[in-house]
């Protein structure tokens, strides 16, 4: 089974590039399932059901929020609504939505993400994720054996921590949030893949998806400037992970960047 994990999509330049090279990764790769982070696909800051369905029409299969999930409030009713659109797990159990789904690829193979935000460096205080997902992986067992997580955070020691936690209790770990592809792919000592961050999706030329200029300002002075999402040099960034159809183990992981 190919899994591609494309990492954060920021406003629309991302979106139009999901819809323009998503076809061609799926026809090149072989893809059987797709994983979008799109926490940051409206406007850069959040998601709306218009954005969400817009991916799934461009070929998402199941989009993983973060820290801004709650960004826009009218995303609220439809998440409850929407089980492939995945809020991170460890919020709050009263908080709209579920961290969690059990899908099913075209082919009819059975495949359980899961959606992790990390503590360290996060506004917002948050339940354990380590312990989110083995409450989770005790919930889902003899579901699937395949099971892949987006977790979302900003220290890559927290990642990494994460990652060998879990390592054999998982199909694959991607992290997201910070922008920035990391060139540490890899399959861990139990058979789990991993990378610290499968990077963003939209505006190269930028400052993490925003206008440079307004963010270099914003150093020099340290007063307020306005986030705009940029738009120049629009790329895709994400990774592949290939499964064992019987152990679920990764077997190979492709590190991704492409440009519109």
């Amino acid at each position: 089974m190919n899994i591609l994990c494309i990492g954060d999509i920021v406003g629309r330049p991302g979106r139009d590039a999901v819809h323009t090279l998503l076809p061609g990764l799926k026809d090149e790769y072989a893809i059987d399932f797709v994983i979008a982070n799109a926490e940051n696909a409206a406007a850069g800051a959040g998601i709306i059901p218009k954005v969400a369905q817009e991916l799934f029409s461009s070929g998402c299969d199941v989009i993983t929020l973060g820290d801004h999930a709650w960004d826009k409030k009218e995303i609220l009713d439809f998440l409850g609504k929407t089980p492939a659109l995945l809020r991170p797990a460890n919020f709050q159990t009263k908080n709209p939505g579920k961290g969690f789904f059990v899908a099913e690829t075209k082919k009819g193979q059975k495949i359980a993400v899961i959606n992790l935000l990390g503590r360290v460096f996060i506004r917002y205080n948050v339940n354990c994720p380590f312990e989110a997902a083995e409450k989770i992986l005790n919930e889902i067992k003899g579901q699937t054996q395949a099971v892949v997580v987006d977790f979302h955070g900003e220290a890559t020691s927290e990642k990494i921590a994460f990652g060998h936690f879990i390592d054999g209790k998982v199909s694959a770990v991607f992290g997201t949030h910070t922008h920035v592809q990391t060139a540490d792919e890899k399959i861990l000592p139990r058979g789990t893949g991993y990378i610290t961050d499968a990077g963003m999706t939209g505006p190269f030329d930028s400052v993490i998806g925003q206008k440079k200029e307004n963010i270099v300002e914003r150093f020099l002075t340290s007063m307020p400037s306005k986030f705009e999402v940029a738009d120049g040099d629009v790329g895709l960034n994400g990774v592949i992970f290939t499964l064992d159809d019987i152990t679920g183990k990764t077997i190979n992981v492709i590190r991704i960047q492409r440009r519109v």
